[in-house]
């Protein structure tokens, strides 16, 4: 079996498992999403979910973003965790889009990761979900499973992207990567994998290494 005819397999497993494949944070506009992205770096989407609404209430605008100081946005995000980073990159990418970008989220990875704060996983996150380009979203559930099926291998998040753009259809990748998160939590959890409740078991390398 070849790597795009695995991952064909995979996305149409996926996609009948997981028929609504959104995105795991809450936001509105690109804005929100990008910083709600920025606030989930080593904390869960759940905990940033709980958050923004009081966030993006004390803030509602791009401009008001801009204009607070890191003190005034830490009392917001304590609890997710590196707030004071977090804080600092917030309020500097806000004024860059302001100053740079005439306000606009840019719709390339290029532009994107040029904001503070702002890497390839926060950039195909919202290229995929904003603008609806193909995009590739490596988080840890995306490394771990595409491993474990043997879409992809290492760890390295821009060596698994590419590996990935290789093999998926890219109409289908955005997409592919929201399930795999609702997967990951739900099925091929990191430390104890259901396999035998996996829609992807059939032809998954990690399964069959385990039946062996």
């Amino acid at each position: 079996m070849t790597g795009k005819q695995r991952a064909l397999l995979a996305v149409e497993a996926l996609k009948k498992e997981y028929p609504e494949a959104v995105c795991s944070l809450t936001y509105t506009d690109p804005i929100q999403l990008l910083i709600a992205t920025r606030l989930s770096a080593q904390c869960t989407d759940a905990r940033v979910n709980m958050i923004t609404p009081a966030l993006f209430a004390r803030f509602p605008a791009l401009d008001d973003f801009a204009a607070a100081t890191e003190e005034e946005i830490q009392p917001y995000i304590h609890s997710c965790g590196l707030y004071k980073t977090k804080a600092r990159d917030i309020r500097a990418m806000s004024r860059m889009l302001k100053e740079q970008y005439g306000g606009r989220v840019p719709d390339t990875i290029e532009e994107l990761v040029r904001l503070p704060g702002v890497g390839r996983k926060t950039a195909n996150l919202v290229v995929g979900d904003v603008y609806h380009k193909p995009a590739v979203v490596t988080d840890t559930h995306c490394i771990r499973i595409c491993g474990r099926l043997g879409l992809s291998e290492g760890k390295d998040p821009l060596k698994v992207e590419k590996q990935l753009r290789a093999v998926l259809p890219m109409e289908e990748s955005s997409d592919f990567c929201h399930r795999l998160v609702l997967h990951g939590r739900a099925v091929c959890t990191a430390r104890s994998p259901k396999c035998g409740e996996c829609c992807m078991d059939s032809f998954c390398q990690y399964a069959a290494e385990q039946k062996a």
